[in-house]
């Protein structure tokens, strides 16, 4: 799995969902069928509720899952999370069994948000997901400050 995907919330103030977008990617996905992608995950991506991707979405899940370094940025509830879930789920190699993906995610909050959007979208396809978490302690001289980092696991059963 190639594809770096840093994804943040509330981007610049004043800034709206469906506001200016700045891209070195020109390629718009006007639906969730054009973009080719497993039949199991399309069922899974409509039975969740989604009938038109986002802008994010329109613009970074073809990106994602040709493996392209994507950096994307924009407001709660635009659907980054599902942006970065579809392109791992699209790519997981439904033959294969064990993890297949990783995600990274700085509070338990986000990791559990991550994990159930997985699960839903996963669901038609066999995926699992699960998560754990472990403590990294930086050196002393640096800082002593420790901080907590959640994983993600997206499986195949």
């Amino acid at each position: 799995f190639y594809c770096l995907v840093i994804f943040r919330d509330n981007g610049p103030e004043g800034m709206e969902p469906d506001g200016i977008i700045e891209s070195n990617w020109n390629q718009i996905v006007d639906s969730f069928d054009e973009m080719n992608l497993r039949e199991a995950l399309l069922r899974g991506i409509y039975a969740y509720g989604f009938e038109k991707p986002s802008a994010i979405q329109q613009r970074a899940i073809i990106p994602c899952i040709k493996g392209y370094d994507v950096i994307a940025q924009a407001q709660s509830g635009t659907g980054k999370t599902a942006t970065f879930a579809i392109s791992i789920l699209q790519q997981i190699d439904v033959d294969l069994k064990g993890t297949q993906a990783l995600v990274l995610a700085p509070t338990r909050e986000l990791a559990q948000q991550i994990q159930k959007v997985v699960l839903a979208l996963g669901d038609y396809m066999g995926a699992g997901c699960y998560r754990s978490q472990y403590e990294i302690t930086t050196l002393p001289v640096l800082s002593s400050a420790s901080e907590i980092i959640h994983q993600v696991y997206v499986q195949h059963y």
